[in-house]
């Protein structure tokens, strides 16, 4: 099988938004008029990203998983994708089911594959994801002094699974079942980001930790916050609760949350005055959010437990280029 056979098989599809999708020399995209088109790009590459091990199909999910979730963020809603991928050989089963686990997810969330490139090399996925607003896209530099702090859905899972397949941590098999699908099938908020526009002040895709992420927010906005631990301990999962002290070298539940990563949910800021509006975007994107804390004037971001004490800490995002 060749290139274009490879192409063909896989990844051919008649184009359903587009003007013209996969196989000329440029795809054409034609957003509503009034509408912003946003971009975003992201690669996962073999070692870095993912274990060797890594079923296809959940590697395909997150391949695509990972930019949907930047769309989420921008309050953007999908359009089309291209995909380049760097193979260290053809391997027709590995393909077809990377390619259920891709397209599947792109068909959930009405997003169609219009291109890309295929080559020889060490396995490395890029994907290119193009999504449309109405002119009211979330930034992450919108925070006021005195918004409410949100997180959606759960924290620490994914850092969990990663823990235990490095060895760090013994899991259960149910609970590795469990916390694994968090690493390597996340379900991007597209539909919450879509409810948070005109309501949200600023957004964030939790991707390389609380404390990082939501710390770009901060500075963007030129703003600081406190955020309270008893809060940010009811985004852990009951089931693998008691399993969090063992983690991070010891330094429990709390640490994980604000550094690990891969958990793509959203970190968000909105008015107190848009609560209600907050938990009807919630409830019709059927994702839980969790008010966390609040923006202030002062700069850094600060952690307080329940006696309103700062707590210390030395954490940080993680960085591939800095991070030990």
């Amino acid at each position: 099988m060749g290139e274009f056979d490879l192409i063909a098989r896989h990844f051919t599809r008649k184009p359903k938004r587009a003007l013209l999708g996969v196989g000329d020399d440029c795809a054409l995209l034609q957003p509503r008029p009034g509408t912003q088109l946003a971009i975003s790009s992201d690669m996962l590459v073999s070692g870095r990203h993912f274990f060797d091990d890594v079923d296809p199909a959940s590697l395909g999910h997150k391949a695509l998983a990972v930019n949907l979730s930047d769309l989420a963020a921008c309050g953007a809603r999908p359009l089309a994708f291209t995909l380049a991928l760097a193979l260290p050989a053809i391997d027709d089963a590995w393909l077809s089911a990377f390619a259920q686990g891709l397209l599947a997810l792109a068909d959930a969330h009405g997003c169609e594959l219009i291109g890309g490139d295929t080559t020889r090399g060490p396995l490395n996925i890029c994907i290119t994801i193009f999504g449309e607003t109405d002119g009211r896209a979330l930034l992450r530099s919108g925070a006021q002094a005195g918004d409410d702090v949100y997180i959606s859905g759960h924290l620490g899972d994914a850092h969990l699974a990663l823990l235990a397949l490095q060895g760090q941590l013994h899991l259960p098999a149910d609970l590795l079942a469990q916390t694994r699908r968090r690493l390597e099938r996340p379900e991007p908020r597209v539909a919450l980001g879509l409810g948070l526009r005109g309501v949200a002040s600023a957004a964030i895709d939790v991707s390389d930790g609380l404390i990082g992420d939501l710390g770009h927010v901060l500075e963007d906005s030129g703003v600081g916050a406190t955020v309270h631990a008893d809060c940010l301990m009811t985004l852990l999962q009951a089931r693998t609760h008691r399993l969090w002290p063992q983690c991070s070298a010891g330094a429990g539940a709390l640490n994980s949350i604000l550094s690990g990563g891969d958990d793509y949910e959203l970190a968000f800021t909105a008015p107190q005055s848009a609560r209600g509006q907050v938990l009807h975007a919630a409830r019709g994107s059927n994702t839980p959010v969790t008010c966390i804390g609040r923006v202030e004037a002062e700069a850094g971001l600060r952690v307080i437990d329940e006696n309103g004490q700062i707590l210390s800490h030395k954490l940080r995002a993680f960085d591939h280029f800095d991070t030990p």
